[in-house]
């Protein structure tokens, strides 16, 4: 139960007063639904204005504060228009005040003829006129004065920056008094604020360092008590050893032999599952280096020991990719591969649900669909989570309630982690690393190609399938946007069916129904289709070892990883394989740099370092792209400053202060709920 002291955070924004569907909307768009989210919604900028008696030539592009009367309207010559205002100054100077689209009627009613009003906004030139256009302000000369100062927040269609404004003063109207949760040395040598004044801080004060810093260190130590509680909770649970007998790992037909990586990560792996106290560790492994065998042959260990074992992949298009796999790797031997999505329904489903209550069923493969409340394993000793940035940690806590006791958990990452966001989002978990790549696998030859030479670029790709090659092109929207010049995946498909043959181009986004997705992804995977057009949904889980082109549009717009995790998709046969990065004409400074890393190196872990400095605070995979960090404060850049901090501060809690029974052990809890991550709650230790 959350505490009753901070209910008044999360009561839903539409109860306020003012907040109605319409307004409801846009919040909604920007992910704020509670007064808690309006808190942690900070500003980026400041916006600073200047009262003026009289306009000035000097005052142009800059936001002012001006008392004004209008004299007279010009109406646009049709409705959609600019709509002038015409309006003076006390000295007589003029300006027009202009509003756009259908906004005659509001214009009029904010300014009716020879009344004064006060107005603020950017004072403009436009040829020899100067103009305001929509002002931020307009109000009775005497009312409320306009702030001089105002606070800027990142904004949608439909929501101004003084209603959010407003918002905001209500979320900080409730701000309840807390116990501080910080060590007062710590505080005292941070001179930071308390969490209640660095919010009203943030909020004022954009640039506050110490106000920011405090708030995303709190994020930041509230998810790495989290983490290490429940560690420790997971670890005290009552678990078993399992130990298989080889019969079935030895039966393995395999083209080649394993690497010593994988030799190493699997003795790790053996040596976990041995033990009473339930595994709980990452396998981290570049695009290629051969995870899928590591983990089938520890769910072959738990088959062995008489158990079961179940892979969770994030999307279906995965966990069928899985599903094939395992299948042709198993034939032959003695053990049952099932298969449960979200898609699958009737008799399908019902014989999937019987098999593994009565343990026919020896592995099953899926979605998160396998942990619904109707799915029941006879003996489910060993979870697999593959692509383990998409699951959270709550997610990770419901996996371990499947068992007759806490399973085994190994989750599979091929996204290399920088070692501050591996410590930020799985600091519960052991590491293994696969830092070998199975012979064979040759480097794909990355080159950076300007979107001028698209033309040049298809004649390539024609002469490509000529040869019986295939290929993918990504781009990275689904349909073209009235505001995005990114080329879009329909629109290249028709394009390239035009010039290559409706046969021979397939399509395939996110959008598509999953029996559809399935049918143009089996004709590609069997050869019938040369080219595949797809958005990142083929990022992760898609094996053609026939495609050995990967073209990737606009790629600056894409994460290094994500580029990293596209250019995995080739490469996976003997042919030699290339990824062209088709750019824009024009890059920024940081554009260029990513993408010549990109060219440089085929090394995951060099291009997870790089992505996590160079992206700074921006959408970075493993934090605003993940599914469990969901950092609302903290910055990419505070997670590699404040983290190492964060983090021994939470350890020392938990293992010197444990008992819980103290006041602090109290406001830690408060803290928890505040950050959204009481999902370790109930494992706080009592005395």
């Amino acid at each position: 139960m959350r505490p009753d002291i901070l209910n008044p955070l999360f009561a839903a924004l539409t109860d306020l007063k003012g907040v109605g569907p319409q307004l409801a909307k846009p919040l909604t768009r920007l992910g704020l639904e509670r007064v808690v989210d309006v808190l942690f919604h900070l500003p980026t900028g400041l916006v600073q204005r200047y009262p003026v008696d009289r306009l000035d030539a000097a005052q142009v592009g800059q936001q002012i504060i001006v008392t004004l009367t209008a004299q007279d309207y010009r109406p646009g010559r049709s409705p959609r228009a600019p709509f002038g205002v015409e309006a003076f100054d006390g000295a007589g100077d003029h300006v027009r005040l202009v509003y756009f689209g259908r906004t005659a009627g509001l214009a009029k009613k904010l300014f009716p003829l020879g009344e004064p009003r006060q107005v603020s906004g950017r004072l403009d030139a436009y040829g020899d006129m100067r103009q305001i256009v929509h002002p931020d302000h307009v109000g009775e000369p005497g009312d409320a004065a306009i702030a001089t100062s105002e606070a800027v927040y990142p904004l949608t269609e439909g929501l101004t920056n003084a209603r959010l404004g407003q918002l905001v003063e209500i979320a900080l109207e409730r701000r309840p008094e807390l116990a501080e949760w910080i060590d007062p040395p710590l505080l005292a040598l941070r001179q930071w604020p308390d969490w209640r004044e660095a919010l009203a801080r943030a909020h004022s004060s954009p640039h506050d360092a110490a106000a920011h810093d405090r708030l995303a260190y709190d994020e930041i130590f509230a998810s790495q008590v989290a983490l290490m509680l429940i560690r420790e909770g997971l670890r005290k649970r009552k678990g078993r050893g399992i130990a298989g007998d080889g019969r079935l790992t030895g039966a393995l037909r395999l083209p080649f032999g394993l690497t010593g990586a994988q030799e190493r990560v699997g003795r790790e792996i053996a040596g976990d599952m041995a033990q009473d106290v339930p595994m709980l560790r990452m396998l981290q492994g570049d695009v290629g280096s051969g995870k899928t065998l590591v983990a089938l042959r520890a769910m072959l260990a738990a088959v062995e020991a008489g158990t079961q074992a179940a892979l969770l992949a994030p999307t279906e298009i995965l966990a069928r990719q899985h599903f094939a796999t395992l299948q042709a790797m198993l034939a032959g031997l003695p053990v049952t591969v099932a298969i449960l999505t979200g898609r699958d329904k009737g008799r399908v489903r019902e014989s999937t649900l019987m098999g593994l209550a009565d343990g026919s069923i020896d592995i099953l493969v899926g979605t998160h669909a396998i942990f619904q409340e109707a799915v029941n394993y006879r003996d489910l000793a060993l979870v697999v989570v593959d692509e383990q940035h998409r699951f959270g940690v709550a997610q990770r806590l419901m996996l371990t309630a499947k068992g007759q006791r806490p399973p085994h958990l190994l989750v599979m990452t091929a996204t290399p982690i920088p070692r501050t966001l591996q410590l930020a989002n799985h600091g519960e978990m052991d590491v293994s690393r696969i830092d070998e790549m199975p012979p064979g696998r040759t480097p794909v030859d990355t080159r950076v190609v300007s979107v001028d030479r698209l033309d040049e670029v298809i004649g390539g790709l024609e002469r490509h399938l000529a040869s019986g090659a295939q290929a993918y092109w990504v781009c990275p929207l689904v349909a073209e946007s009235e505001i995005s010049e990114l080329a879009a995946a329909e629109e290249r498909a028709a394009l390239l069916r035009l010039r290559l043959g409706d046969d021979r181009v397939g399509l395939v986004h996110g959008r598509m129904k999953g029996p559809d997705k399935d049918e143009v992804m089996a004709r590609f995977q069997a050869g019938h289709i040369g080219v595949l057009v797809a958005t990142t949904v083929i990022e992760v889980g898609v094996d053609v070892p026939a495609a050995s082109l990967m073209i990737v549009e606009h790629a600056e717009n894409f994460g290094l990883a994500q580029l990293h995790q596209l250019r995995g998709r080739v490469g996976r046969g003997a042919a030699k394989s290339v990824c062209l990065l088709l750019r824009s004409q024009t890059l920024s400074e940081t554009a260029r740099e990513r993408l010549a890393l990109m060219r440089e190196t085929n090394d995951g872990f060099v291009i997870a370092e790089k992505d996590l400095e160079l992206r700074g605070g921006g959408e970075l995979l493993g934090l605003k792209q993940s599914g469990d960090a969901d950092y609302r404060v903290a910055s990419a850049e505070q997670l590699v400053r404040l983290l190492p901090v964060a983090h021994d501060d939470a350890r020392l809690f938990v293992e010197r202060d444990g008992g819980m029974d103290g006041a602090r052990g109290e406001a830690v809890r408060l803290c928890l709920y505040l950050f959204e991550r009481d999902a370790a709650v109930p494992l706080l230790r009592s005395g």
